[in-house]
């Protein structure tokens, strides 16, 4: 995630030395050390790196401690792990409206930063405000972040095509060529739209100038536009403004009620104006568009007879090799899931057959139990006494108990003898 690196793993080292580290008191003797000779207090010099911490670091914590497993990672983690950016990988796995809310505070964070950075330039004469540390990392995360949408876009043009073409598979001969033909219908029907002017412009930016603005395109005035449209009054074209912009030339070609409008390719189209317009005119390349700047391209050939724009159905996303490697990426996945879900078929027949060998232990121990309290609770009455007569006076005598015990070999009992 682009919001996983640059500002977030800094912000999770510097709060938690915030609230880890403190000063250790040390002994000193006073009578030994000179009084402090008293100097003129310089104002300090600006350590101002970019961001709020007191706000924006305690609102990310807040909303990253929400999140249940990140909360537990962050209170089992020592310092070392997170200097070292292991918690910053934990990113990764926190909830949806976690990432999402994460995304909005740093989009707030850049603007200030941005707004900031402006300010800074204003009050040294337009000299620069030498390096701007966070706000750097803030445009190279968000220059990543478009890098990342185009791939995300990509992935998914190549995904429904997967899907398309794993339909087809499922139909006879007479459905594939229903839906083929419904398929190359749409196709046409996207494409049959009114002409599209090359963003940024004269053709464009008139079309808003009259449509959106309700003036007179025979008035147009570049200067005049730039203030109509600089809604935050900064001086500036930020990327939100500049896409604004483009909505006029996207109606034309998509709308949610058709079958046959996407409206994340909507979505694209209008980053692809926006980086488009940001490198022909954004000359010092911080993602702003002054309107010095602005003013300069309005003089340009390219704004006055552009070229045709050649919208996505005419440049598609992916190339048939992407696809093909796609597709096998694919197949590789679901041989993986497969033979997961075999091993996990085995094992639970492992663990079924474990089970059922225990379960016919537990009854065979059971039923001894049962047999062994049977036995206790049985009454046997003992055989009754043996009496022998004296042969001399006829006397009865107790018989001697018979032994039990084998005698040895070879050793006859005597039975004639008294």
């Amino acid at each position: 995630m682009w919001w996983g690196g640059g500002i977030y793993p800094h912000c999770l080292l510097l709060v938690s030395l915030f609230f880890c580290t403190h000063a250790v008191p040390i002994s000193v003797d006073k009578t030994k050390v000179s009084p402090p000779e008293e100097k003129v207090q310089q104002p300090p010099q600006s350590v101002d790196t970019g961001l709020h911490y007191d706000r924006y670091l305690r609102e990310v914590i807040d909303f990253l401690e929400k999140d249940q497993h990140f909360r537990e990672k962050l209170h089992n983690t020592d310092m070392e792990d997170i200097k070292q950016g292991k918690l910053a990988k934990e990113l990764d796995f926190v909830s949806h409206h976690v990432r999402t809310k994460l995304d909005e505070l740093k989009r707030q964070e850049v603007s200030r930063l941005r707004t900031l950075i402006k300010a800074k330039q204003d009050l040294e004469g337009g000299k620069g405000c030498g390096s701007p540390g966070p706000a750097q990392a803030a445009t190279s995360d968000l220059e990543n972040y478009d890098k990342e949408r185009h791939e995300e876009f990509k992935r998914y043009e190549m995904m429904k095509e997967h899907e398309r073409r794993e339909h087809l598979k499922t139909l006879d001969e007479e459905g594939r060529k229903k839906e083929e033909e419904h398929y190359e219908e749409m196709k046409k029907k996207h494409a049959d739209h009114p002409k599209i002017n090359h963003p940024g412009s004269q053709d464009q930016l008139k079309e808003v100038w009259e449509e959106a603005d309700g003036l007179d395109p025979d008035d147009f005035d570049p200067k005049t536009f730039f203030n109509l449209h600089d809604t935050n009054g900064d001086g500036y074209f930020d990327e939100q403004e500049l896409e604004a912009l483009f909505t006029k030339e996207l109606e034309k070609i998509y709308d949610p009620t058709n079958e046959e409008d996407d409206m994340v390719e909507m979505e694209e189209e209008r980053l692809r104006m926006r980086e488009h317009v940001m490198n022909e005119v954004d000359t010092n390349k911080d993602r702003l568009v002054s309107m010095d700047e602005f003013l300069v391209a309005t003089k340009k050939k390219e704004f006055l007879e552009p070229e045709s724009w050649e919208t996505l159905e005419q440049n598609q996303a992916y190339t048939e090799d992407e696809m093909r490697e796609f597709e096998e990426h694919l197949a590789r996945e679901e041989q993986d899931l497969n033979q997961k879900s075999m091993d996990l078929q085995k094992q639970k027949e492992e663990l079924e057959r474990q089970q059922q060998q225990l379960n016919a232990q537990k009854l065979e121990l059971q039923q001894a139990v049962e047999h062994m309290e049977r036995l206790k609770t049985q009454k046997v009455e003992p055989p009754p006494d043996v009496q022998v007569l004296d042969t001399d006076g006829g006397n009865a005598i107790p018989a001697a108990p018979v032994s039990s015990q084998p005698l040895p070999p070879g050793h006859l009992q005597d039975t004639s003898h008294s």
